[in-house]
């Protein structure tokens, strides 16, 4: 008897509402372009603060955003900014439109194999490839042979700007190789000397970064800290957090800090740009 009416006071207890992480706790999710960014912080913050456990995972920016909505993480990495449906849900879920934290800049890099002779191009020559109308790397000024281009899948902040920016939203090529992240784009051009993808400029390793040209008659322009910062690349891009409110407690704590000079500054170590 007395077992079940212990029972029957646990049911009537109210339940204490469900949260991302536990004191002390904060969880990061989103961006594969960022998930390396995001781990450096965490670790240099957390070398600072080990009273506080900072989590951080990948798995695409629309992955992350959509743990935001969720509720499965504190702050959501994202190389893409988010979109109106998503602020709604947000909105409609918790009552916020969500807070959009700009906190560093990226150059979208095109990558060639490093033996390609091909130093530039255009931005149509770009959308002709990635839709499937150029085939050929002769019909822009390389060999004769078929180009092989990788993508990155639909989940990706990286993909979507691709597509809006340089596709103006038109459907990728089927012939595009789709990969999980952007070091498997880096690795699979690095060996197909007839491969061409895209992603952040900080994965860069083993392949060749093409310059990029607005248009035929404009300047071909690298992406560096120079033209990234002042906008002049063509493929230059804000990466955010995105938090569900205002931040508070242990994740204003970590966001102040990497908006400081010392956070700033680890941007341009692990390969980006800082936000100012």
């Amino acid at each position: 008897m007395k077992l079940r009416t212990l029972l029957a006071g646990l049911l009537l207890l109210p339940l204490a509402p469900i949260s991302a992480a536990v004191a002390g706790t904060v969880t990061i999710k989103g961006s594969d372009t960022m998930v390396i960014l995001g781990q450096r912080w965490a670790e240099e913050y957390m070398k600072k603060h080990p009273e506080t456990v900072i989590q951080v995972t990948g798995g695409g920016s629309g992955t992350g955003i959509s743990a935001l909505i969720n509720g499965t993480t504190d702050i959501c990495q994202s190389s893409r900014a988010m979109k109106p449906p998503e602020k709604e849900k947000l909105r409609d879920r918790y009552n916020n439109p969500g807070t959009e934290i700009p906190v560093a800049r990226d150059g979208l890099a095109v990558y060639v194999n490093a033996t390609s002779a091909l130093t530039e191009l255009s931005m149509d020559q770009l959308k002709g490839i990635f839709t499937g109308k150029i085939t050929n790397w002769k019909d822009i000024g390389g060999p004769d042979a078929k180009i092989i281009p990788y993508s990155r899948e639909n989940s990706s902040g990286t993909y979507v700007f691709f597509k809006e920016h340089v596709l103006g939203g038109a459907d990728f090529t089927a012939r595009a190789q789709t990969m999980p992240g952007t070091a498997a784009v880096v690795n699979a051009v690095s060996k197909e000397k007839f491969g061409i993808g895209y992603g952040g400029a900080a994965y860069a390793k083993g392949i060749k970064i093409l310059k990029v040209k607005k248009d035929a008659a404009s300047p071909s322009i690298a992406p560096d800290k120079t033209t990234v910062m002042n906008g002049t690349y063509a493929l230059a891009r804000p990466l955010f957090f995105y938090l569900r409110a205002k931040a508070a407690g242990d994740a204003k704590g970590f966001i102040d800090w990497v908006l400081s000079p010392e956070g700033q500054a680890i941007v341009e170590k692990v390969g980006y740009y800082p936000i100012k």
